[in-house]
């Protein structure tokens, strides 16, 4: 028998998640059925959405998330001993996977074999070629849909999806403007990710900052955040901007009753014909492979860097968890089990 540890949620998020919210759970598994596999975490991921769909599951649940195991066990010639496996089975050591379940829209049971990644860190499987990297290619690609010359505005844009999204950017040939929590992204996002222009956003006065550095307005928004400083840029948007509403990480520690009010948004989207959508990835899961085959391609031609945040120890998981939360982390935050 092989004794595994879990993550449970055990109590909603009020505010900032609190290690009492989480009972570390010590259990034995199963011996293995036809169709399932035995698999060791290699990697956690710690996103945002963990924190906005905390109440979309009734307490108490395994912390879902996505990760990277190796098969220790197997029953399925498919998923042989020692090939690596990325599932949503989120914050646990050890886990039993049936193989069988492959989702069609629910990402609590995605499961798929790590593609091969060229000698790179199977770290990158739950980052930038992982659900991150899917997100930053579907969201901005096809909801944006960028040409030559354009100005593409991005907030959160050192965190794992916005940094992505910024590179593909640059590589379809736009004007790339991030919007960042410190001096030190800001000059990252410039120096190492080569956006056009950075603003910190909690010292600039934002609507003046993006009226010098897009003069001519913005065209493409990929909208990570909410909150005041989307109406801002919206307000600064061309006639038939386009808008990708990823997510609104401003508010997701905010009293469900009391949810930040921003600048109404309809007198722009009336009058400048903005098209805004929002989107959850899943809608492309049957092209998940195209983007990865292609996010891959770009890291090993030099046009895309896979920035990752590494915390070790899978007690460290928590930490990881809240510090992205606040910010802490530039590019992908990851943790290594």
């Amino acid at each position: 028998m092989v004794k595994a540890k879990k993550y449970v949620v055990k109590k909603y998020f009020e505010g900032v998640p609190k290690r009492s919210d989480f009972e570390l759970v010590e259990y034995e598994l199963p011996p293995l059925k036809d169709g399932e596999v035995l698999v060791k975490t290699e990697w956690v991921s710690v996103d945002p959405y963990l924190r906005a769909y905390n109440r979309n599951v009734p307490v108490p649940y395994d912390q879902y998330g996505f990760q990277v195991g190796i098969v220790e066990q197997s029953n399925d010639t498919n998923y042989p001993v020692g090939a690596r496996i990325v599932t949503h089975k989120g914050w646990c050591d050890y886990t039993v996977v049936n193989t069988s379940k492959v989702s069609t829209g629910n990402s609590t049971e995605v499961t798929y074999k790590l593609p091969d990644l060229k000698g790179m860190s199977p770290s990158i499987g739950i980052g930038a070629v992982g659900m991150p990297g899917i997100t930053a290619y579907f969201g901005f690609l096809e909801l944006c849909q960028p040409k030559i010359g354009e100005t593409v505005v991005v907030t959160g844009a050192a965190g794992a999806v916005g940094s992505i999204v910024g590179q593909i950017a640059k590589i379809k040939g736009c004007k790339v403007i991030g919007f960042a929590g410190s001096d030190d992204k800001v000059k990252w996002l410039e120096k190492e990710l080569g956006f056009d222009k950075a603003i910190n956003y909690k010292t600039a006065d934002v609507q003046k900052a993006l009226q010098a550095a897009a003069p001519n307005g913005v065209d493409c928004y990929f909208d990570n955040v909410g909150g005041e400083i989307s109406s801002i840029i919206m307000g600064q948007m061309n006639k038939r901007g386009r808008v990708s509403v990823c997510g609104s990480i401003s508010a997701y520690n905010a009293d469900p009753t009391q949810i930040p009010k921003a600048t109404i948004l309809q007198p722009s989207i009336v009058f400048k014909e903005l098209r805004i959508e929002g989107f959850v990835v899943q809608r492309w899961l049957d092209r998940w492979p195209e983007a990865i085959t292609q996010l891959i391609t770009w890291i090993k031609m030099g046009q895309l860097k896979p920035a990752e945040h590494v915390t070790v120890g899978f007690d460290k998981i928590f930490d990881a968890f809240v510090g992205m939360l606040a910010g802490e982390n530039t590019g992908k935050a990851v943790v290594k089990i």
